[in-house]
């Protein structure tokens, strides 16, 4: 990516304003590359939090949050203290790798009858009949 890209815009990795202002110790790395950081803030600055550590995500690729495994984000969201490979339990057999979410992609799922695939739906098969004022009788009433 060119400078200028580095420089104005968030969407595409880390910008050069958070490379070199975020100074913190690196807790690891996940599966997908991101890599994850602590501090405790420094004197003198704004803290929400006080007394305790920010921690923050550079990714490794488009700042994307559903990248984020479970693990993580719940480090990052202070639900524990140690790195998540100390907290978690042996995964599970019928666990599912992670896969991204892919609305507003070619891989993004479409039913039979989206405009995407044609708009074509399948014909009524005939169990359905349409409800009309005139036709209708009133159960228990008697006929005019």
């Amino acid at each position: 990516m060119d400078i200028l890209g580095k420089i104005f815009t968030w969407w595409n990795g880390a910008t050069i304003g958070t490379l070199l202002c975020a100074r913190g110790e690196k807790v690891g790395t996940d599966a997908a590359g991101n890599v994850y950081f602590r501090a405790m803030p420094r004197q003198g600055t704004f803290n929400p939090f006080p007394g305790r550590e920010r921690r923050w995500v550079i990714y490794n690729g488009a700042n994307d949050a559903s990248r984020v495994p479970p693990e993580w984000h719940g480090w990052l969201h202070g639900s524990f203290d140690g790195v998540p490979e100390s907290n978690l339990p042996p995964p599970r057999i019928w666990e599912a790798a992670y896969t991204p979410n892919a609305t507003g992609t070619r891989a993004a799922y479409l039913p039979q009858g989206a405009l995407e695939r044609g708009g074509h739906r399948a014909a009524a098969t005939g169990d359905y009949e349409a409800w009309s004022p005139d036709g209708a009788a009133t159960p228990g009433a008697p006929d005019a």
